[in-house]
């Protein structure tokens, strides 16, 4: 996305929840444990994805996406679908992306990305 910055990508620490659950230092009860609102918001606005759920390995998972961020008013702590936030980029000077996968079959949920958005100024960091 134009506008995306500051990506922190968690893969890492989901393989790393995997690793404990096949190893049975975690119980498929600790990891899908979804809750009722999460499912419902895959459901109504969820991209469905074709990567497998890492732990029923029968569905695919779905990528939710939630909006955060001072400047956004009522829409902030909402479910947003891809196309939302394109026009919201350009509408707000910056908020927080958080993109969680969810199987609606067993409830498995885990963090996949966060970034940042919006029309304002760039990241100067590292820049000189």
């Amino acid at each position: 996305m134009w506008s995306q910055r500051r990506v922190v990508d968690y893969g890492l620490a989901k393989r790393a929840v995997v690793r404990s659950l096949r190893s049975g230092r975690a119980s498929r009860r600790d990891v899908c444990d979804a809750q009722p609102y999460l499912l419902r918001a895959a459901r109504h606005f969820g991209e469905p994805t074709e990567r497998p759920c890492p732990v029923c390995e029968k569905e695919n998972v779905t990528n939710v996406t939630y909006v955060y961020g001072d400047a956004l008013g009522r829409h902030a702590g909402q479910a947003k679908v891809t196309s939302d936030l394109i026009a919201m980029a350009h509408d707000y000077d910056e908020f927080r992306v958080y993109v969680v996968e969810v199987c609606q079959g067993c409830s498995w949920n885990h963090l996949t990305v966060s970034y940042v958005l919006g029309n304002g100024p760039p990241d100067l960091a590292g820049q000189a």
